[in-house]
């Protein structure tokens, strides 16, 4: 079998999971067996464009020339058009090309841009969901929901609405969670093209002993719940949980600073490495995920599980997905965290089992990347 994967990377600047958990993908697909076909585009492309290009950027979401991709499809043939992430530089025209040459598309849902321009169902601290439902997403204009621009958000505005016939000609949507598939099927999608299908992220071998504390793993940014958390947090005296260790960076990177100056069970551990995000693992009995926007897929919930360890959440987006019966879901609310929190301490060690069984079974590599050839076998009638 012979897989296109069409990907347009984010900026480096600004790390992506999107990016990472693409090409660990297409690692597996090639170890499975597949002949993978990049085609990849970078936004660290954008600079170095000639001014006639970027001259034409801001309408790329709406039309993009095609002559690469339909090069590749002429060269290579592929059985399967597989595409993640479209803007700005391929455009979900890439869709009408693979059509057009005959050429079957799967695209894995990695966000809400369907319906919302930035893909977050979020906006001003708050989940926001006014374009859902509408004709045309005119609040997205009204608020600048796309880059803080008024100008770029009524760009991509008109490229949702003019490719709303496109997306839903799509063979195969892959659903990251229950809850993008409900989207989908908002937006219109018939069910049966609809797989849910997770993302995987390699085995770090058998779990460590539980850990004291609790792990809170993130961007230190308003939407990933770290003032809900910091809040749930201060109703309990210094020390009376064990430890909490907050990693990563962002804008509220002073506000955790501050915490962990004014108490000494909190530790911040700056931003981490692949070794450091596994020692921070191995120390921690509990992991945090308490976003208060609908998250599609926090890939360290995944990553709490496959090492053993239950996770405490918030009940949005996919995390309860996730989390299923290895950890704890509350309403993104202060004082229910609160409570949770002493539960989560004492019942940490006898779900390490559990959150450990429930990776192998539907977050392994070995598993997901079964299922994603399923979903090949299956729209090409194997």
């Amino acid at each position: 079998m012979k897989v296109l994967v069409a990907h347009n990377r984010y900026r480096d600047a600004m790390p992506s999971g999107e990016n990472t958990i693409v090409a660990q993908e297409m690692a597996q697909l090639s170890e499975a067996g597949v002949e993978v076909v990049p085609f990849l585009r970078s936004s660290d492309e954008i600079p170095a464009m000639s001014p006639g290009r970027k001259a034409l950027l801001p309408i790329s979401p709406i039309y993009a020339p095609q002559r690469d991709l339909a090069d590749a499809l002429r060269t290579h043939r592929p059985d399967v058009v597989h595409l993640h992430n479209p803007y700005p530089l391929i455009s979900p025209w890439i869709v009408r090309t693979a059509h057009r040459h005959g050429v079957p598309v799967v695209q894995t849902v990695h966000n809400y841009r369907q319906v919302c321009a930035p893909g977050l169902f979020f906006r001003d601290g708050r989940i926001c969901t006014d374009c859902r439902g509408r004709a045309f997403p005119v609040p997205a204009i009204v608020h600048g929901c796309y880059r803080g621009s008024r100008a770029q958000s009524a760009i991509m505005a008109t490229a949702l609405t003019v490719h709303r016939p496109t997306w839903r000609s799509v063979d195969r949507f892959i659903a990251l969670t229950t809850t993008i598939q409900e989207h989908l099927q908002g937006y219109g999608v018939p069910p049966a093209h609809i797989v849910v299908k997770p993302n995987a992220v390699p085995d770090p071998g058998p779990p460590a002993p539980p850990g004291d504390g609790f792990l809170y793993l993130a961007r230190l940014s308003p939407e990933k719940g770290l003032g809900l958390l910091l809040d749930a947090w201060r109703r309990h005296p210094d020390g009376a949980l064990g430890p909490l260790r907050i990693a990563g960076d962002g804008e509220l990177r002073p506000a955790v600073e501050a915490v962990a100056a004014e108490r000494a069970d909190v530790e911040y551990l700056g931003v981490l490495d692949r070794d450091g995000v596994r020692a921070a693992l191995r120390r921690s009995a509990v992991v945090m995920v308490v976003s208060t926007w609908h998250d599609v897929l926090p890939t360290v919930t995944i990553e709490a599980l496959a090492a053993g360890r239950p996770v405490l959440g918030t009940a949005l987006g996919g995390i309860p997905y996730l989390v299923g019966d290895a950890g704890w879901v509350v309403r993104a609310d202060a004082g229910e965290l609160s409570a949770a929190l002493p539960r989560a301490r004492d019942g940490a060690a006898a779900l390490s089992a559990a959150a450990r069984a429930r990776y192998e079974s539907m977050f392994h590599p070995q598993v997901v990347t079964g299922r994603l050839l399923d979903v090949y076998d299956d729209l090409l009638g194997k």
